[in-house]
C-alpha cells in the first residue's frame, strides 16, 4: 500500500485494536476517495478512541481533515482526509449498512485475517 494517509489510518487502527479491517481501493469506481477503511470497535469508547488516535496521528503528520461525524455517539464514525474514507462502526452498525456490498465494486486490497469476509459481500 503506497498511499502515505491510508498507511498512517491502518496502522493506527491496529495499534488500537480494532476489529475486522478491511481496506477498499475506489479510486477506479468513485471521483470522492482513493480508499475507504472499514473497521469495528468492541463498544462505543472503544469506537470514540480508535477515532481520537487516528486523528491525532493525522494532526502530528499534517494531514487535512475534511469532515467528520459521529465522534460523539459512537456508533459509527466517519473521517474524510480527502483521498481516504474511515469508517469506524459498531458491528450492529456495520451489518446494517453492509458497506463492503455497497463498495463490492472496489478492489480489497487489505483485510483483517479475523474478518469473516464473504459473510459481509
Amino acid at each position: 500500500m503506497e498511499d502515505r494517509v491510508c498507511k498512517l489510518v491502518l496502522d493506527s487502527i491496529i495499534e488500537t485494536k480494532g476489529k475486522d479491517v478491511v481496506v477498499i481501493d475506489i479510486s477506479k469506481v468513485s471521483f470522492m476517495a482513493d480508499f475507504m477503511i472499514i473497521c469495528n470497535g468492541t463498544s462505543k469508547a472503544h469506537t470514540t478512541g480508535i477515532s481520537g488516535y487516528i486523528l491525532e496521528q493525522i494532526k502530528k503528520n499534517d494531514i487535512k481533515v475534511f469532515g467528520m461525524n459521529g465522534l460523539d455517539d459512537g456508533k459509527w464514525v466517519l473521517i474524510d482526509l480527502g483521498t481516504v474514507i474511515v469508517h469506524v462502526m459498531l458491528p450492529e452498525s456495520r451489518d446494517f449498512y453492509t458497506l463492503e456490498k455497497l463498495w463490492s465494486n472496489g478492489e480489497i486490497i487489505y483485510y483483517d485475517e479475523q474478518e469473516n469476509l464473504s459473510a459481509k459481500i
